[in-house]
C-alpha cells in the first residue's frame, strides 16, 4: 500500500509524517497539493493523510476553508469508496467540518494552546489505528492544539459508544479516564474516533511525533504500523 499526504497552506507535519511512514516504516509515500483533482492512483488499499498544522491560518474555524479545497472533493469518494483516510490534528478537525466524521472540535476549555504529552487509553482494537494494540492498553503521545475539544450531539455520542468507534480516550498514567486527565474538556474524554464504515479515522494527539526512539518514545509507531495490518481484532 502507499500513502498520500495532503499538503494545504499552514501544514506544518506533513514531511514530519512523510517521514515517519517513508523512512521509518518503509511505506510509499507522495506528498498531494491541496489543489490537485486525482487520486486516480490510489486503490482501496491505500491511504490518504490529512497532517496537522495551520490551514488557511485557521481563519474562520480549524478546517472549515480547508474542507472546500478541490483534493478534498477527492478524498471524501475516496472514502466512500472505502479507501483508508487519517487526519491527524488539523486533520482531524479538517474531516469534521468535511462531514466524513461526525462531531466538531472546539476551543479548548480552558481557553488556552496545549502542547504537552497526555496519556491514551485504547478503547478499541477493531480499527486500523489500533489493531497493533491492546484493548485498554495505555500509551503516550504530545498534544499541540488550541481547538482540540471534541463535541457531538448525545445521539451521536451514543453511537460513537455503542460502536465501538472511540478509539482513544485521554486518561491517566494508570488508564483512568476521568477530568483530571482531559486536557481540553472533550466530552467522555475523546481523543480519537472513526466512522461507523471504520475507514475513516482522526485524533488530536501526534503518533508521528513519537515514533522513533532518538524521540524518546515510539507509542505512536504502533499506532500507524496499525494503518499496515490487514487483521482486525473484535472487540469483545
Amino acid at each position: 500500500m502507499k500513502f498520500g499526504i495532503v499538503v494545504f497552506p499552514g501544514s506544518n507535519c506533513d514531511h514530519d509524517m512523510q517521514h515517519v511512514l517513508g523512512t521509518v516504516l518503509g511505506a510509499e509515500t507522495h506528498l498531494l497539493w491541496h489543489k490537485d483533482k486525482d487520486l486516480s492512483d490510489y486503490s482501496t488499499e491505500d491511504c490518504i493523510v490529512l497532517p496537522g498544522g495551520f490551514s488557511y491560518g485557521d481563519y474562520l474555524r480549524c478546517g472549515a476553508i480547508a474542507r472546500f479545497s478541490p483534493l478534498m472533493q477527492e478524498v471524501v469518494e475516496f472514502s466512500k469508496k472505502g479507501g483508508k483516510v487519517l487526519g491527524i490534528c488539523n486533520g482531524f478537525q479538517i474531516l469534521c467540518e468535511a462531514g466524513l466524521l461526525p462531531g466538531v472540535l472546539l476551543r479548548n476549555s480552558d481557553q488556552l494552546f496545549q502542547c504537552k504529552n497526555v496519556h491514551l487509553k485504547i478503547n478499541t482494537t477493531d480499527s486500523f489505528l489500533t489493531s497493533s494494540s491492546q484493548l485498554d492498553e495505555v500509551i503516550t503521545l504530545p498534544i499541540a492544539h488550541a481547538e482540540g475539544r471534541y463535541y457531538a450531539h448525545p445521539k451521536e455520542l451514543e453511537s460513537l459508544e455503542e460502536n465501538h468507534q472511540i478509539l482513544f480516550k485521554y486518561c491517566d498514567a494508570q488508564g483512568n479516564v476521568d477530568a483530571y486527565s482531559n486536557p481540553n474538556g472533550s466530552l467522555n474524554n475523546i481523543a480519537g474516533i472513526c466512522n461507523a464504515s471504520r475507514n475513516v479515522f482522526g485524533m488530536m494527539p501526534h503518533p508521528e511525533r513519537a515514533a522513533e526512539e532518538i524521540l524518546g518514545n515510539i507509542d505512536g509507531l504502533k499506532i500507524l504500523q496499525g494503518l499496515l495490518n490487514k487483521n482486525l481484532v473484535e472487540t469483545p
